[in-house]
Parts: structure tokens; C-alpha cells; sequence
């Protein structure tokens, strides 16, 4: 049988489906009338292309099994095979719809797999690369041939045949087989070819033109001419080299899937990473915020300070001239009264002063809350952030080198809190100071009042015994009596302020215990970042090596992929010793890279997933596959 799907040598007067269909088993136009009278002819052929693949295919694994399961492209059932396969996937193509319209290729369903299947674009790509093949009949022929050599060709088939509503109602008629149940006879049918290895050389084949012809003698075979069962031990034999080839393409399988899975951890790392990025330049700037806002109170903290100095020194000039004003009353009762006067007066602006104090004072020590309240937000925040960081080390389990750097700039920020709750400190200590001042000075004004009672005393004596200055001086007394009164209720007033004082002075060691708290707090959160820094030390050693791995990995596929087969009449000298071939020196191809070696520089032997049995490699391609071996050995 010719290959009807070339453009020369059929004839274009046909009738019926002629122009549609190419020339399969039995031509479209019917021998007599009389036998299709009953029958579509178009079932017809359907069915006689899938009789013909079951005879093909069971031929296959005969042979396969007789021979050996590697097949190469001069086996002539693989040639059928091809051929058979070809007039399957073209049966009922649907044909170019007037003179510009476009033509619908058997390329053009090929290449619809790989939208479907991305793992088909390595074959597809690899076929448009090919400089030997220039039609899209050539090219869907390679293209079945490298499917075949992948093990793939089943799946691809089934995939078509689920989609065929989506994907092949574009390119075939209804009544096209790969629309039809037949095709997924076909698929089952296929799926039996993955015990067979083949050894297909696209390069060398001319694949545009006629592909030939089938022999259907080789499967139509008297009973007496059938294949004679193989012995029990050649058949263990090959069972036992099935199941290592097959535990040897689970292994593979495997170890691609354990690749993807470590390349999706790759890319979560890789977002993670840029979410931790953009965390700490919010924590970056929170920082800058800190530190401003710690210049501002810095400058608030100078300024009350001197304004404190300012007003002790007024304080003290004050008592300077109360004690001068003191010393001046035991000149006379007229110049006490006098002074006392004044005095009175001098204390009630300095109470107003005071008071003014005590409110100053008063918001110093709002302000000192305001700033414990914000370092324990602070505190809280940074305990949040180390939660989250340990979430994030629970799911994720690796490093940031850059978590590093911000956690010292946390460090840093803590030392600068610190520095301001000892300046806080200094300031508690200062306005201490400035209580005790105040109760030396209360104590001063309680002495200054008894000594004004025992000058009254006397001054009451010498009144009693001056009668003739009695009346006027008993005036004098009921005017000093309001003063002295006047007197007393300022000191009242004086002893309530110390007590509003002591007050502040115990809230004060308040302060201070729940600053001792905060210390220790602070010393458990360092310990927790000690923690979490061995943790990510850890954690940044087994990325490390799992990123080594994934790079020995991707090399070794790169060496795979650029592997090439080299022809014997290109190659003159042994690619590693340098020696010229001859007679007596003969060319051996290394099954690994395809390069050619003399017998000395290839004489190895190690198992290949594209073989059953142990093949000849050269000895570099030798050492690099005991550095896989033992490096998979190593991983499970």
C-alpha cells in the first residue's frame, strides 16, 4: 500500500469523498456497488486502519520481546507502524476552504498539544530546529517519532481524544476516525508500545518525502507460521530487565517531580524575601520617625531644664533676702511689721510661683507617662513582629540574610530607648532634688514662725508693762493676730503642698519599679532574639545546600539536553586521547553525549534510562553519572 497522504501520484478525479480523504487501505471509491450498499465506506476504512494497527502493534511487541525491547528506525514494523499512524491522524483532515483560505495541516494538531501539554513544547521546538526537515508532513512525522521515544505518544493521543470537541473539531470532519470511537481503541492500543525502547535517529532520516510501502504479508500469517513461545528463562530475563528499566523511569519521575517542588519552594522564598523587603523600609522609617520625634523631646527636656535652673536661682536669691529682711525685725516692732508685710507679700507671689512649679512639674510627669505608654507600644509591636517572624520560620523554614541587618537596626533603636529611659531617670532624680529643696524650705518657714511667736510673746510682755502705751499697742495686736493667722494659713497651705509632693514622690517610685519591669522584659526579649538568630543561621545552611543541589541538577539536564549524536564520517580522531582512527582503532559512540571515542577512552559500561541494559560510556560521561548515582543515593 502507497502512502496516500503525498501530493504526487493519486489521481484527482475521484468520486464520493475523494477530495477529502487520502487513499487508505481500500480506496474510496467502491470496487462494486452491490457490497456497500448497506455499509458507510467511510466506517469501512476506520475500521480497516484499526485492524491494521492491532496487527502492526502486536507485531511490535513480538518482535520487541523476540528480539530485544530497543528498537531502531530500519525495524520494518516501526516503519509500518509510522506509516499507519500517519494515515490515522490524517483521516478525515477537513480541506482548504477556497482558493486563499488556509489548509489544515496534520502540524497544526501537533502543535495544538503543546497549549494543552506544556511538556510537549521540547518536542515541537526541537522539530522546528530540525534543518533536515522543511514540510509540515516532515515535521508531524518527526514529531510522531520523538513521542514515540519519550513514551509520550499515548498520553498526547488521549489528551486529543478527551479534547476533541475543543481541539479537533477545528481540524477534522465528524466522521473522521480520530473523531470516532475507534480512536480511543487506537489510545489503548498505544499505551501497550511503552514496554518497547526505541533508538530513533531524526537528523539522518529524510522525512518529507514517501515513507514507502507495507507488506501485509508479514501479518497475515498461516496458523502454522506464528512466532514460537520464548523460553522460561529468556523471558525472566527480559521481565527482570523491564522492572529495573521501569524502577529506573519512577526514579526519574521522582526526581523531576522532587526538581518542581524545590523550584516552587525557590519561588516562595523569593516572595517572601520581597515581603520582608518591603518590611523593614516600613520598619526603616518608622526608625526616622523615632528618632525625630526623640530629637524634639530632647530639645523639650533642654529647655525645661534650664528653665528649672532659672527659677532655683530665684528661689535662692528669694531666700537671700528673706533672711536679710529677718535679721532687720530686731531693730524694731515698727520695721517687723513692716517687713512682715512685705514678706507676706513676697510669699504669696512666690506660692503663685510654686504652683506654677507644681503644674510644670505636674506635666513633666504626664509626659514622662505619655513616653512609658509609647515605649510599651513599642515593646508590644516588637513583640507582634517577632510572632510573625516566627510564623513566617515555621511555614517557610529558610533565611534572609537581610533579617539580620534588621534586627540589629531593632537593637539599635533599643539602645536609643534605653538612653532615653536613663535620661528619664535623671530627670525623676532632679525633680527629687527639687521636692527636698522645697521641704527645706517649708521647714525654714515653720522655723521662721516660731520664732515671729516667741517675738510676739515678748513684745505682749512689754506691752503689759507699758500701760501708758497699752491702748495703742493693743491695736497693734489685733492687727498682728490677723496676721499671724493669715501667716498660719499659708503654712497650712505649705504642709498640704508637701503632701501633694510626697505624693508625686511615691508615684515617682511607681515609675521606677515598672521601669525595673520593662528591663526585664527587655533582657527576655533579647534572649528570644539570640533564639531566633541561631534559628536562621540554621535555616540559611539548609537553603544553601538545597539550592546546590537544585544547580547540580539543572547542569546535568543542560549537559542531556545540548547532547549531541555525531556522525562517524564527521569524526577522524578520539575526541579525548587525540588518536587517529583505523583498523586496528575502531569508533565507538559514547551513548551519553553521542560523541565518538576509541575502544581504550569508552571502555565503560553504566546504565541509562533510555536503555535496559548497561551501555558504553566514555569516561568522563563515566564519572559524571557515579557523581549522580551516588549523589541520588545520598538524597533518598
Amino acid at each position: 500500500m502507497e502512502n496516500g497522504g503525498e501530493e504526487s501520484g493519486e489521481p484527482r478525479q475521484l468520486k464520493n469523498n475523494a477530495d477529502r480523504w487520502p487513499v487508505l487501505l481500500v480506496s474510496s471509491e467502491p470496487r462494486s456497488n452491490k457490497v456497500y450498499e448497506k455499509k458507510d465506506p467511510v466506517a469501512i476504512e476506520r475500521s480497516n486502519l484499526l485492524n491494521v494497527i492491532k496487527l502492526v502493534v502486536k507485531e511490535l511487541i513480538e518482535s520487541s520481546l523476540k528480539y530485544g525491547r530497543q528498537l531502531d528506525s530500519d525495524h520494518v514494523p516501526l516503519q509500518h507502524f509510522f506509516i499507519l499512524m500517519e494515515h490515522a491522524m490524517r483521516h478525515g483532515l477537513k480541506p482548504k476552504k477556497g482558493l486563499l483560505g488556509p489548509k489544515k495541516e496534520l502540524w497544526n494538531v501537533m502543535e495544538a498539544v503543546e497549549k494543552y501539554m506544556p511538556e510537549a513544547s521540547d518536542i515541537t521546538s526541537s522539530v522546528r530546529e530540525l534543518p533536515s526537515v522543511k514540510t509540515h508532513l516532515g515535521r508531524a512525522r518527526a514529531w510522531l517519532r520523538l513521542a514515540l521515544m519519550q513514551k509520550k505518544l499515548a498520553d498526547y493521543f488521549r489528551m486529543l481524544i478527551d479534547g476533541k470537541d475543543e481541539i479537533l473539531s477545528e481540524f477534522y470532519e465528524r466522521d473522521a476516525l480520530m473523531m470516532s470511537e475507534e480512536a480511543i481503541v487506537v489510545g489503548g492500543l498505544l499505551v501497550g508500545l511503552n514496554v518497547i525502547d526505541c533508538n530513533l535517529c531524526v537528523k539522518e532520516e529524510d522525512l518529507d518525502y514517501q515513507q514507502g510501502v507495507i507488506d501485509f504479508s508479514l501479518y497475515l500469517r498461516e496458523p502454522n507460521g506464528e512466532v514460537q513461545p520464548i523460553e522460561g528463562v529468556e523471558t525472566s530475563n527480559f521481565t527482570a530487565v523491564l522492572d529495573q528499566k521501569n524502577y529506573i523511569e519512577e526514579l526519574n519521575r521522582h526526581l523531576n517531580a522532587t526538581v518542581t517542588d524545590l523550584q516552587q519552594k525557590v519561588e516562595q522564598l523569593q516572595t517572601t524575601n520581597a515581603l520582608m523587603k518591603e518590611d523593614l523600609a516600613i520598619s526603616k522609617n518608622q526608625i526616622i520617625t523615632l528618632q525625630d520625634e526623640n530629637a524634639q523631646l530632647r530639645k523639650i527636656c533642654d529647655k525645661l531644664t534650664k528653665e528649672n535652673k532659672k527659677r532655683l536661682d530665684e528661689i535662692k536669691a528669694d531666700m537671700m533676702t528673706e533672711r536679710e529682711t529677718y535679721q532687720t525685725t530686731q531693730v524694731g516692732l515698727d520695721s517687723m511689721y513692716t517687713d512682715i508685710r512685705n514678706s507676706l507679700q513676697e510669699e504669696m507671689a512666690k506660692r503663685k510661683e510654686l504652683e506654677v512649679e507644681c503644674e510644670l512639674q505636674r506635666t513633666l510627669r504626664d509626659e514622662a507617662e505619655v513616653a512609658m505608654k509609647l515605649l510599651e507600644k513599642d515593646i508590644h509591636e516588637k513583640q507582634d513582629t517577632i510572632l510573625s517572624m516566627r510564623r513566617q520560620l515555621e511555614d517557610i523554614k529558610a533565611i534572609n540574610l537581610q533579617l539580620y541587618n534588621k534586627l540589629q537596626a531593632c537593637e539599635k533603636d533599643l539602645k536609643m530607648k534605653t538612653d532615653y529611659s536613663t535620661e528619664l531617670e535623671s530627670k525623676i532624680v532632679e525633680l527629687n532634688k527639687s521636692l527636698h529643696e522645697l521641704e527645706d524650705k517649708s521647714y525654714d518657714l515653720v522655723n521662721l514662725k516660731s520664732k515671729n511667736e516667741e517675738l510676739v510673746r515678748k513684745f505682749g510682755a512689754q506691752l503689759a508693762e507699758k500701760d501708758q502705751s497699752r491702748s495703742v499697742l493693743e491695736s497693734d495686736l489685733k492687727i498682728e493676730r490677723a496676721q499671724r493667722a493669715s501667716l498660719q494659713s499659708t503654712v497650712d497651705n505649705y504642709q498640704k503642698q508637701i503632701a501633694s509632693l510626697k505624693d508625686t514622690i511615691k508615684k515617682s517610685q511607681l515609675v521606677n519599679q515598672e521601669y525595673e519591669k520593662l528591663k526585664a522584659s527587655y533582657a527576655d526579649l533579647q534572649r528570644l532574639h539570640s533564639e531566633h538568630e541561631r534559628t536562621l543561621e540554621e535555616m540559611g545552611i539548609q537553603l544553601k545546600e538545597s539550592k546546590l543541589k537544585i544547580e547540580d541538577l539543572k547542569e546535568n539536564q543542560m549537559a542531556m539536553k545540548e547532547a549531541v549524536w555525531t556522525q562517524d564520517k564527521q569524526v577522524t580522531y578520539c575526541k579525548q586521547c587525540n588518536k587517529p582512527f583505523s583498523v586496528a582503532r575502531r569508533k565507538h559512540h559514547c551513548r551519553h553525549c553521542g560523541d565518538i571515542f576509541c575502544n581504550s577512552c569508552s571502555d565503560n559500561t553504566m546504565p541509562l534510562p533510555s536503555s535496559a541494559k548497561p551501555v558504553r560510556v566514555c569516561d568522563t560521561c563515566y564519572t559524571l553519572l557515579l557523581q549522580r548515582y551516588s549523589a541520588t543515593t545520598d538524597y533518598t
